[in-house]
């Protein structure tokens, strides 16, 4: 899931080797990875569904989320870095829709009627070491969580204090959610190489490597567990007094701050989509035709039967 055209499906293609064009996500789409373990062996299997529509379409996750996978379920949130503006409320309301997800499944895993008592497997997924930095501030999600930053070409020519901010404000939210952190582009190949190795590493366990890159003027790669608040310091304010920014909590501070400097677009994608079908994301030109002429014909109907109505009212 991630930002609308924000390149979630040309990674992925990418990662899953396929040499084929990408083509707009249509609302909640499924695909799958395979992995061979050794000769002769059955392959590893990797369920994957990818949430088009940018924000709009965020309840779908209860598709993919359920109490079956939920065990061995992770999420890798795409954030498009070319489109600051839109950025946080992205990342707020899809990491908020797999939550709330996350959570309602967890609770009617407790309360289905007839269920053993279990190990609450949600839970049990993201017990983080001991040695885990920060561990007794941070809020970790409760499934593996990858956040990649997209498009890092068009982002790299970003004025630098402006990528501080990106990068590190991504840092904080992603050291906070115990989550991995990458920026990367489909135009660099060692970029996607490393993309593809975080990929691999969630879909079937392999090792992500050992490269560790917290440089602003870079691009981020940032295992889990690799990054601490005090590696991040405090929030780039800029020309901004936080004292007078009245936050709750830190994130909200975190927010403030990027929100003075990248103000949040109010985008049509943000809003709430009431009719998927008029969105020309997925725009099919017979079909939409078809629909056309039978919304005309379902109109007309309406209007006769509303004018013999409003008739025989007379009458009476």
């Amino acid at each position: 899931m991630g930002s609308k055209a924000g390149g979630k499906t040309s990674i992925l293609l990418r990662c899953l080797d396929r040499d084929e064009p990408s083509k707009p996500t249509l609302a909640l789409e499924y695909t799958f990875g395979r992995r061979a373990r050794g000769h002769n062996t059955p392959k590893d299997i990797a369920h994957l569904w990818e949430l088009g529509g940018g924000t709009s379409l965020s309840d779908l996750v209860q598709i993919p989320i359920t109490p079956d996978s939920v065990s061995y379920v992770s999420i890798i949130l795409v954030l498009d870095l070319s489109k600051p503006n839109a950025l946080w409320g992205t990342m707020e309301k899809l990491l908020n829709a797999a939550h709330t997800q996350l959570e309602e499944v967890q609770h009617a895993g407790k309360t289905k009627s007839g269920a053993k008592p279990q190990t609450n497997a949600l839970s049990s997924a993201r017990v983080l070491p001991k040695d885990y930095p920060d561990r007794e501030l941070i809020s970790p999600f409760p499934v593996p969580l990858l956040i990649i930053g997209s498009k890092y070409d068009v982002f790299q020519e970003f004025d630098s204090d402006k990528k501080r901010v990106v990068s590190k404000t991504l840092r904080f939210v992603a050291h906070y959610y115990a989550a991995s952190l990458l920026f990367t582009s489909i135009k660099s190949e060692s970029l996607m190489s490393k993309t593809k190795s975080f990929f691999s590493h969630l879909a079937f366990g392999v090792d992500k490597g050992k490269t560790v890159s917290c440089d602003s003027s870079k691009p981020l790669v940032i295992p889990a567990g690799s990054d601490s608040f005090s590696q991040i310091g405090s929030p780039p304010a800029m020309d901004l007094d936080i004292t007078s920014l009245h936050a709750k909590n830190p994130k909200d501070l975190w927010r403030k701050v990027y929100e003075h400097v990248f103000p949040q677009e109010s985008t049509s994608e943000q809003r709430e989509l009431k009719d998927p079908a008029s969105d020309p994301q997925y725009s099919e030109p017979q079909i939409d035709a078809m629909r056309a002429q039978k919304d005309q014909i379902v109109k007309c109907c309406i209007n006769s039967f509303i004018a013999c109505f409003l008739q025989g009212h007379s009458a009476i």
